[in-house]
């Protein structure tokens, strides 16, 4: 195997693996956030990882950091780590663990028009038939759900396809960034600043929701579960995955997110799942396979 070959397998590996952990984070969040508001648990999220990844990246990054570097860790902490992981949050707690996996798998269509508006990267009649695949798809879910449960999933699912839009610019960001920066020091500097962004956040949400559950250990776990696997192993692997391979062809590995979330929502949370979200999700999934099959 040629070294370009293995440098492509390490970064189809290092996708799989950050997106099936992100399919288990939505299991996991749903429990959490009976307890813990958005904001304040993607405030834990943040010091566990930077405390996590700190050393790592201080012992990589030898040569002093630019200005060109800060604002490089400020636009992806902002981007996807404050909006996108927030909305994600808001999401999930307005509407379901498994409409949060299903309804941010639209993110390899929006990486794909992305790509080609900032890196360049081909965009073809079938990329294009597949935005609109996903479209429907999305309209799918939301419309069920509007449907069935009223105004309260539907402002859920909606915030859940803002996270699906603005990851897939963070992911084209990681991408570019990556050219003179490593994934390790760019997820480093972002959570660090996306940190800094929650903070204000999460005090104004004090005054509206409360946090309990404070002296239960299994919720502690979960935090911890949350800031180390789910933060700060899964966002460098997406970066490191991101930098090793095209982004329009490493965004097919964002797929097996829905599966594990709905799958994992069905055995550990006894979420329904409808016809309606297995239509959608359908669709989405065949979106994202049709656009990224040739290159997969």
């Amino acid at each position: 195997m040629h070294t370009s070959e293995r440098q492509t397998m390490r970064g189809y590996c290092a996708l799989a693996a950050a997106a099936s952990i992100w399919g288990g984070m939505y299991v996991v969040s749903k429990y959490t956030l009976d307890f813990i508001p958005p904001f304040t648990l993607l405030w834990l999220r943040y010091v566990t990882a930077f405390i996590t990844l700190y050393p790592l990246a201080a012992r990589r990054q030898t040569a002093p950091l630019t200005r060109s570097d800060h604002r490089a860790f400020i636009a992806v902490g902002f981007v996807g780590y404050f909006i996108s992981v927030g909305l994600q949050f808001i999401g999930t707690r307005l509407s379901s663990a498994h409409n949060g996996a299903i309804l941010t798998s639209a993110s390899p269509v929006f990486i794909l028009l992305l790509a080609w508006l900032m890196l360049g990267e081909r965009l073809t009649r079938r990329k294009l038939f597949s935005v609109l695949l996903a479209s429907i798809g999305v309209i799918i879910v939301v419309g069920w759900d509007a449907t069935a449960t009223g105004s309260r999933v539907l402002a859920g699912n909606l915030a859940l396809i803002g996270a699906a839009v603005t990851w897939a610019l963070l992911s084209v960001l990681a991408r570019k960034f990556s050219a003179s920066l490593s994934p390790l020091v760019i997820t480093t500097g972002a959570i660090f600043w996306a940190t800094v962004m929650t903070t204000p956040a999460m005090v104004i949400e004090w005054r509206f929701l409360p946090v309990s559950g404070l002296g239960n250990p299994v919720l502690w776990g979960a935090v911890l579960y949350l800031g180390v696997v789910s933060t700060a192993g899964a966002f460098y692997l997406w970066n490191k995955g991101m930098s090793l391979v095209e982004a329009g062809s490493g965004s097919v590995f964002f797929f097996l997110q829905p599966v594990v979330g709905a799958l994992l929502g069905w055995l550990v949370l006894g979420e329904h799942l409808s016809l309606s979200f297995f239509a959608g999700g359908g669709v989405i999934l065949l979106a994202v396979l049709i656009v990224s099959w040739r290159r997969a």
